[in-house]
């Protein structure tokens, strides 16, 4: 069944100001070009103004310095807002109740507690707990002595290698491995030698993981997570690395092995990091970066390699005037060669 609130309620679940009729009922949320009358929407982008005059949506979440004279509900933060919202009308995940599934493989010696659901063909292994709430989809590994706390969702195919650690509330999306062996070998001569991988992983409490994400364990100690990260999909997170809280990254990043990432760092999509770096918290790591070298705290790097982002973006305005340079400079040793000749 459907969800339905009157733009009442709405007002009164966000702490917003309503300016029309409160007994619009609304059933969806969606983009302000898709939006029909049934439906609300939001503007946070100032550059999307002139979609409110096209849009059709039964009303908007808008800033109150934005002109609009259609029902609204007025917000100083309208993305945060919507967000709200969007909760009250998000389907609810396909969840199945609480259990284990009869074609699950639960050791006797793991240890579950309330309310866990385990589902088809997951491998729970001896000594391993899942705390109250937590929820394996189809097909998750979870490793011998790995500890995952309460209300986590594991979604399908993800593999907890052994004796790993996990916070609670954490999320992890499908095809991700955490705990497999970090990448260390000794050259001798022609061949290389393994270097046991024997240290762990931990991840602290609501972080989210996305899809298809690798987590290396340490070769001694710990890679740490820290609480409240996001890491996007199709991430590489080597070896005792260590991330500070609240540290976002996006897709195809790369951490090399024991670099150490601060608080509230935000690495763009594509970057990469050298090995054995000091990453400050606050700092910034611009898209597709090649970090070479420590980066101080709340500074902005980007390039290949990276450097001060201001000055990266100078080097690549003059890289886009060479065509026109090397012309000209073709055309001045004409010129020489023809006043050489005379």
């Amino acid at each position: 069944m459907s969800v339905q609130k009157t733009l009442k309620e709405l007002a009164e679940l966000t702490g917003t100001e309503l300016i029309g009729s409160p007994d619009i009922i609304i059933s969806g949320v969606k983009a302000l070009n898709s939006a029909g009358p049934e439906a609300i929407s939001f503007l946070a982008d100032k550059k999307k103004i002139p979609q409110l005059a096209a849009t059709q949506a039964g009303a908007v979440v808008i800033s109150p310095d934005i002109s609009y004279d259609r029902p609204r509900l007025l917000s100083r933060r309208p993305y945060q807002d919507f967000i709200k919202i969007v909760d009250v009308f998000a389907p609810s995940l396909p969840w199945p109740e609480p259990g284990i599934h009869n074609q699950a493989v639960v050791s006797p010696g793991a240890k579950l507690g309330k309310n866990v659901t385990v589902g088809p063909f997951c491998v729970v292994g001896a000594g391993a707990e899942l705390g109250e709430g937590t929820r394996l989809a189809a097909q998750v590994f979870v490793g011998e002595n790995t500890v995952i706390g309460r209300d986590c969702q594991i979604f399908p195919g993800v593999v907890l290698r052994e004796r790993i650690s996990l916070g609670d509330r954490v999320i992890i999306h499908p095809g991700a491995v955490v705990g497999a062996d970090g990448f260390g070998f000794l050259p001798e001569g022609e061949r290389y030698t393994k270097i046991p991988q024997i240290g762990t992983v931990v991840i602290e409490d609501e972080v989210e993981i996305g899809a298809n994400v690798t987590i290396d364990r340490a070769a001694l100690g710990e890679t740490r997570i820290g609480r409240g990260s996001k890491l996007d999909n199709l991430i590489m997170i080597a070896h005792n690395v260590v991330i500070g809280p609240d540290t976002v990254m996006a897709g195809q990043c790369g951490i090399s092995g024991s670099t150490r990432l601060g608080k509230h760092v935000m690495v763009g999509g594509q970057a990469g990091t050298g090995g054995h770096l000091e990453i400050g918290d606050g700092a910034i790591l611009g898209g597709q970066s090649g970090v070479m070298n420590n980066v101080k705290a709340g500074e902005f790097v980007s390039g290949y390699p990276a450097q001060a982002h201001p000055k990266a973006m100078r080097q690549l305005g003059e890289i886009a005037r060479l065509p026109k340079l090397r012309k000209k400079v073709r055309e001045l040793e004409a010129r020489l060669q023809r006043l050489e000749s005379k």
